[in-house]
């Protein structure tokens, strides 16, 4: 009987390389994004690169990609590893990014950044989980893309609760110095790595932080974007 780790997590099926997580059959059979505007990821119109809000008023970074909607089994890979601390997702998540960045690269002229950085963790939350899973995913994408990673850059001062708690007047208040920039980073193209965007609002901040220090652009990675439109 083959090992547990070894059969498929979707299906059961037995797995040509265990640590895939899931069989090619699964992977293919992921519940794929509708058509989605290159800039803020939410549905656009057929053909169009960018919605017609994005068209009007953009947001502060350059693209946006996301492996899913916030939906299983995406959504169940990142809770267990997010809230039980199962680790083994890790690979899952961290391949399935890179493939979408892949395609992303291919067929959106997307630029491979020069700098990888993540939403940080404020050192409470940081120390009661243990880890921040977005740098556990982070340490396997830049060995992939070859790009170098820094934890150190990004500081998170204030512990706020969810972006989506909250009504929308009192988000951006929510945000208000959160964050600082603690490195020299003028004239890099940055990805900033989250794994969940629901309302844009904390990664639209942090954007714009990063700008305000020199940044030439950020691109936005996310595992999953919660496609609706409020507090985009």
């Amino acid at each position: 009987m083959p090992f547990i780790d070894s059969l498929c997590w979707l299906c059961q099926r037995p797995l040509a390389i265990a640590h895939h997580g899931i069989c090619s059959i699964c992977l293919s059979l992921l519940p794929t994004l509708p058509h989605c505007c290159h800039r803020c990821g939410l549905p656009a119109e057929p053909l169009l690169s960018f919605c017609d809000e994005c068209q009007r008023k953009p947001p502060a970074w350059s693209q946006l990609i996301a492996v899913s909607d916030y939906s299983y089994p995406i959504k169940y890979f990142i809770t267990r590893l997010k809230f039980y601390r199962e680790d083994k997702y890790v690979p899952l998540l961290s391949r399935l990014l890179l493939l979408r960045w892949l395609d992303a690269h291919r067929n959106q002229q997307i630029e491979r950044p020069q700098l990888l950085l993540t939403v940080p963790l404020h050192h409470t939350r940081h120390w009661k989980r243990g880890f921040n899973q977005t740098a556990l995913i982070a340490h396997r994408l830049v060995r992939w893309i070859n790009i170098p990673y820094r934890e150190d850059i990004l500081i998170r001062h204030r512990a706020t609760p969810p972006q989506q708690s909250l009504k929308a007047e009192l988000r951006q208040h929510n945000l208000t110095n959160a964050f600082s920039c603690a490195g020299d980073i003028r004239g890099l193209h940055i990805a900033l790595l989250d794994d969940i965007v629901t309302t844009g609002n904390t990664v639209a901040e942090i954007t714009h932080l990063l700008l305000h220090h020199g940044a030439a652009s950020v691109q936005i990675w996310c595992l999953c974007r919660t496609l609706k439109s409020e507090g985009k």
